[in-house]
This record gives structure tokens, sequence and C-alpha cells, in this order.
């Protein structure tokens, strides 16, 4: 039977990444984007946008932000219509939102939690708050019927994706598993080079995109990225 999962992009603003950390060596304005999930079950949102920060990570990334209400009046919902948050990770620009939704389960991988509360990582006040409920996730969970979180370390080390069993395909919210889209594509061309038996050296790509690969995505959204990637032809 299929499922009828609705999935609707939030604009939550940007930020100017800085010279010193793009590969061009020219500023680079980056979108913040987030994702609300309409199920059988509820509405679940996939990160919450840019938090408050310090003087010195405002001057930095000069972030402009759109309000987490304003952006989900646009998609018709409110706050109260939430039923539970998913955050990729939890540097302040995913999940700034969060003090918003106090009470509702924020769903993390325990090794991500555990990192942010050694300090260092993001914002004290963005982690622990009042009316937080945390449900620590250790590894990949089907965490409603057709909707499966999948860990996709390498930004952080508890960095995770949501998987999505849609009637016409599998989506997949990779967050910021990858900045761009054409990354993600690199990394799948790679990984279809290494299996056909192209001799090294190949560049290396993640080993989970192997279990992506086996839940079968025929498109993959991102956090800052609003390009869209989609399987060529020939598939994975």
């Amino acid at each position: 039977m299929g499922r009828d999962i609705a999935v609707r992009r939030l604009d939550l603003g940007y930020f100017v990444r800085p010279a010193s950390e793009t590969d061009s060596g020219q500023p680079r304005v980056e979108p913040v984007l987030a994702y609300l999930v309409r199920h059988e079950r509820g509405l679940l949102l996939f990160d919450t946008g840019i938090g408050a920060a310090d003087p010195g990570t405002e001057a930095h990334y000069r972030p402009r932000r759109r309000a987490l209400q304003e952006a989900l009046s646009a998609a018709g919902a409110v706050l109260d219509d939430i039923s539970v948050v998913v955050n990729c990770h939890l540097h302040f620009d995913h999940c700034g939102g969060n003090p918003l939704l106090g009470g509702r389960p924020v769903l993390v991988q325990d090794v991500e939690l555990a990192t942010a509360r050694r300090g260092n990582h993001t914002f004290d006040e963005l982690v622990d708050f009042p009316g937080v409920v945390y449900e620590e996730l250790t590894g990949e969970t089907e965490i409603w019927p057709g909707v499966r979180v999948v860990p996709t370390p390498g930004h952080t080390e508890g960095h995770q994706s949501l998987v999505l069993r849609k009637d016409d395909g599998t989506v997949v919210l990779a967050g910021q598993a990858h900045d761009f889209a054409s990354g993600f594509a690199s990394d799948q061309l790679a990984r279809h080079a290494a299996r056909q038996g192209v001799g090294q050296p190949l560049p290396a790509y993640p080993s989970w995109l192997d279990r992506l690969a086996d839940l079968d995505p025929r498109r993959v959204l991102f956090a800052h990225d609003c390009s869209v990637w989609e399987p060529s032809q020939g598939g994975l």
C-alpha cells in the first residue's frame, strides 16, 4: 500500500558564508531551508531555522532570518500543529526555532546531542530550553510508517537525514549531508564508478550512500541549496 506523504519546503532566511570558508575564495549567500512533512500521524518539521547567535557569529555570517511562524503560515500551518521535530544536526542555523516548540519530541542522534552538550558546537540556549523533550536515536530508525531516519555523518558525527517513502517515490531530506546538490551528484558518480570497477584513484564517497541507494531515492533535497537531485535514467 502506498503512503500519501506531502512535503513542503520552508524558506527560513539566508546567511553569507565568508570567502575564507568557500572553495572559490569568494563570499557565498546560502539559503536556510526546512521541510514540513504532512503524514497521517501528524505534521513533522525537519529543521527549524536560524537561532539567535552571539555578536561574533552574527558579524561572521550576517544571517537574515524569516520567522518560523511566518513560514509555517504560508504553508497553511501554525506552531501548535507540529507533532514532532527532527533536526539533521544541532548547529544554530538548523535548530533555531526549537525553543518555540517546547513539549514536542525533538528527534536527534544520541551522539549529536552529546556533542552539542559538550560545548563549542552550537548555542546552549538552543539545546536545553524550557519544555525541551528529546528522543535520542542510535542509528537508523523508522519513526512513522514510511518515515525513516538514516544517519549521514560527515558534516557532524551525528548528522542524520530523513527518508520518506511516498506514493510517487522515495524522497530524502538530506539536510547538510552535502552543502549542494552538485556535491551529492559528484559522490554518486564516484560510487557508480567504483561499483563499475573503474580503477583507482577515484574520489572517496561516504559509506552511507550505499544505504540511501538501497532505499531508491527519486528526489534528494537539501538544507542550503534550492536545487533538487534526481537520478539519471540509468539509476543509481
